[in-house]
């Protein structure tokens, strides 16, 4: 293991720069056009990842057509995660050995390593990726890997800021969209890592450290259920209750009804009510010895 000093260098002065978007809307711009593009990026990099990276490229749990493909490759490069191919390998590996040594973003390494201490380091036996080959045969996948720099670049910072010239402040769109937005959703992603690991509930599954939090799922658009996310992985939904805050679940669902998204797995809830009901009684037991 190894300091990464392009991920260090790249992290730090993404910081530097959100806090300069700050400054730009406190004291030069504060167009509300430059705050909607930001806010835009936030919901559709985020979408990228939730719908994209993480339920349909690291866990087949639904089949998607090809223009939903592209916006997830695409939007998903400008989140600066990483490429699909690296992010999936990353994330399979976590569920295949959480909470063990090989789990990149190991709770029990502390708060901050598991938030995005492990982003700073890099181990030099990884560096192919592994566990993908689906992903790496898919030749849109494989195109974005090769281009991820390229990608991340022009749908990040460039596109924001040639909008921002249509109202006049292209230096304010591209600190907004870009470094300020950037900054806020790796935090948000890192508290799936960190806080959904560390509070919350287990309801389905004690053996791992993974915790249902609701405040996670607010600012990850769902992705905080994750002690249920553990236990079905290969579900599409994170929040399983009609009333939890889940909605790439519902884009999801809105995708399937218009003929976007198919084969869409999802457990059965006799299954669910099984499991929870194993678990309940396994906590009762504990409480009585």
């Amino acid at each position: 293991m190894q300091r990464d000093w392009t991920n260090t260098l790249f992290i730090a002065s993404a910081h530097l720069l959100a806090v300069a978007a700050l400054l730009w809307l406190v004291f030069v711009q504060a167009s509300p056009w430059t705050i909607g593009t930001g806010v835009l990026w936030y919901v559709l990099c985020g979408f990228a990842i939730t719908g994209g990276y993480h339920r349909h490229f690291a866990h087949p749990t639904y089949s998607a057509n090809v223009l939903v493909r592209a916006f997830y490759l695409l939007f998903g490069a400008a989140a600066v995660q990483n490429s699909a191919i690296r992010w999936s390998a990353d994330h399979r590996r976590h569920h295949a050995r959480t909470d063990q040594e090989e789990d990149p973003y190991n709770i029990t390494r502390g708060f901050w390593w598991a938030h995005m201490g492990w982003v700073f380091f890099q181990d030099p036996k990884k560096a192919i990726p592994r566990g993908v080959d689906d992903l790496l045969a898919d030749r849109l996948v494989a195109f974005q890997h090769r281009y991820y720099i390229a990608l991340a670049i022009l749908v990040s910072l460039v596109i924001p800021g040639l909008l921002g010239l249509l109202w006049g402040d292209p230096i304010g769109a591209m600190l907004v969209a870009c470094f300020l937005r950037l900054v806020l959703q790796w935090h948000a992603t890192g508290a799936v890592n960190s806080v959904a690991h560390w509070m919350g509930s287990r309801p389905y599954s004690r053996a791992i450290s993974a915790r249902d939090s609701f405040v996670t799922a607010i600012v990850t658009m769902g992705e905080g259920y994750h002690n249920f996310h553990h236990r079905f992985q290969l579900d599409y939904r994170n929040g399983v209750r009609w009333y939890h805050f889940d909605p790439t679940k519902w884009i999801v669902w809105s995708f399937e009804r218009v003929g976007l998204a198919w084969e869409v797995r999802r457990t059965a809830p006799e299954k669910i009510r099984s499991v929870r009901e194993s678990v309940r009684a396994e906590a009762r037991l504990q409480r009585t010895r």
